[in-house]
């Protein structure tokens, strides 16, 4: 999938490309990232140029994410489809796969070739200690270039559909902005695509401390939560 979906995110990041897009919090860590369109671009671009300069994958390879909603997977994500690759829901043979650190023992048995490992941690700081078989995604994906031409693709019209209908079913419209419990919301539908869909940007919470919501509400100017 790419074209359709991209071209959403596209015309999110373009609109105002300083503009807050995606900003994450990890209330357990403490970690506050702030995207704008413009840099989760260049992460979305430079994941795709890795995909596609450094392992060679073509339209229709396959990719498995074994990822928690986070901003460094948003621009994983977006990048597979950027490079046209399908995105695995089910346990089938893939060519690539990026995994948690806390996930690397369940990559077993995709028969994935290439393999990433993300530490998620603050700063897109690079791991320590790289599991072995694995290469690390932050460290890697830095060397690739920060622009990246998207296949043409309609395939995904369908992806689309649904995010404009879950949109729609979550209220959410254009202009908004969503802060989002991760846990509650772990589908990238809700977390990610609904809200590009319908036009809002993203205040994405990953071990939401409720007792920190109404004022990272304020201090967001967060319009809509789903929580």
């Amino acid at each position: 999938m790419s074209g359709i979906v991209i071209e959403r995110f596209a015309t999110a990041a373009a609109e105002d490309p300083a503009r807050p897009l995606l900003t994450w919090y990890d209330d357990a860590t403490g970690d506050r990232t702030e995207l704008s369109g413009a840099t989760l671009d260049n992460w979305v671009s430079k994941t795709a140029n890795l995909l596609v300069d450094g392992l060679g994958l073509d339209q229709g390879d396959r990719a498995a994410l074994l990822l928690p909603p986070h901003w460094q997977t948003a621009a994983v994500l977006l990048g597979c489809w950027a490079a046209g690759l399908d995105v695995a829901d089910e346990k089938i043979p893939v060519d690539v796969i990026f995994a948690s650190a806390d996930r690397v023992n369940d990559a077993a048995g995709w028969g994935a070739s290439e393999r990433f490992v993300l530490g998620l941690a603050p700063m897109a700081l690079p791991m320590r200690t790289v599991p072995s078989g694995f290469v690390d995604y932050v460290a890697e994906v830095r060397t690739f270039g920060d622009h990246f031409t998207p296949y043409p693709d309609q395939s995904d019209r369908d992806l689309v559909e649904r995010a404009a209908v879950r949109a729609a079913e979550l209220g959410l419209n254009a202009g908004d902005r969503v802060l989002v419990d991760a846990a509650r919301h772990p589908d990238p539908l809700d977390w990610l695509l609904a809200p590009l869909a319908g036009g809002a940007t993203l205040v994405l919470c990953g071990a939401l401390d409720p007792a920190k919501v109404d004022d990272r509400v304020a201090a967001e100017k967060v319009t809509t939560r789903l929580v």
